[in-house]
């Protein structure tokens, strides 16, 4: 099951190997060849610190901490690439060498640059997928408009709607972050799972409540082994036990059906819960 321990060792590991790529290195970095086996990129995009426990329906003193980290995830497949979430702040704002803040966000460096260390660029992404469509998991979602979307359809609905009602606040879609999308090549989901590649070991699994079309996404890792990536369908370990569910989720009741069924999965799964 799901650990801070564990995703934050496996996050923190990942930053190390690519702060070990110079600039340079990455600039003359050529294009990335298909791996013969699945393998999975996380990348910096941003922590988010200063949020109250009570905004997610804790209280005081309940969380060990409240800073959470929001990785992006490069999946490389024998068939093609997945991007998965896009940052919380676009590269464009990354006016100088440092990091980047917005509000609660701060982003130490802009997430191509880290797909170019790699030997990516957004033109090698056959994918995007995103959990959601909330900023923190967007930011640089425009960068992929080349690539073929695969989304909720009811999802990509609240997304492009003229009045949404889906969302409050700094919660609500903000098409200034992934409004070229609405022309890319898409594959559109009816409120169901996905299999990416076709072999099992990369699914999409359709997981409402945080957003009405709120996604998590399975891998079955050579060597780590079976993993669930679950977006915002969770926020802090602490939800497992406590049963605590943000009160500014889009459906409360989803939310909460959507976790049983993701642990019963992961159970049944023996995968590892991010």
């Amino acid at each position: 099951m799901w650990t801070r321990k564990i995703r934050f060792a496996l996050f923190a590991a990942a930053l190390a190997a690519l702060t070990a790529v110079p600039p340079a290195a990455a600039q003359q970095k050529g294009r990335a060849a298909a791996p013969k086996s699945l393998r999975l990129y996380i990348l910096d995009c941003g922590k988010i610190t200063g949020v109250g426990e009570t905004a997610f329906g804790f209280q005081p003193g309940q969380l060990a901490t409240t800073e959470m980290f929001t990785p992006c995830y490069l999946i490389a497949h024998p068939k093609g690439t997945l991007m998965w979430d896009t940052g919380e702040i676009p590269d464009s704002n990354f006016k100088a060498p440092g990091p980047a803040t917005q509000g609660a966000f701060t982003v130490t460096r802009p997430l191509l640059p880290q797909l170019a260390a790699i030997g990516y660029t957004p033109a090698d992404i056959t994918y995007l997928a995103l959990s959601h469509y909330h900023g923190d998991h967007v930011a640089n979602a425009n960068a992929f408009a080349g690539s073929t979307w695969i989304v909720q359809k009811i999802e990509r609905d609240a997304m492009f709607a003229n009045s949404s009602s889906t969302a409050r606040g700094s919660n609500a879609p903000n098409r200034a972050l992934f409004g070229d999308l609405e022309k890319s090549k898409t594959t559109l989901l009816n409120s169901e799972d996905h299999d990416v590649f076709g072999d099992g070991t990369v699914v999409i699994k359709f997981t409402p409540g945080h957003t009405p079309g709120h996604q998590s996404l399975f891998l079955k890792l050579p060597k780590t082994g079976p993993v669930l990536l679950s977006g915002d369908l969770y926020h802090y370990p602490e939800e497992l036990k406590l049963k605590v569910i943000p009160g500014f989720d889009f459906n409360k009741e989803q939310t909460a059906k959507s976790r049983e069924m993701i642990e019963t999965f992961v159970k049944n799964a023996r995968a590892q819960l991010w």
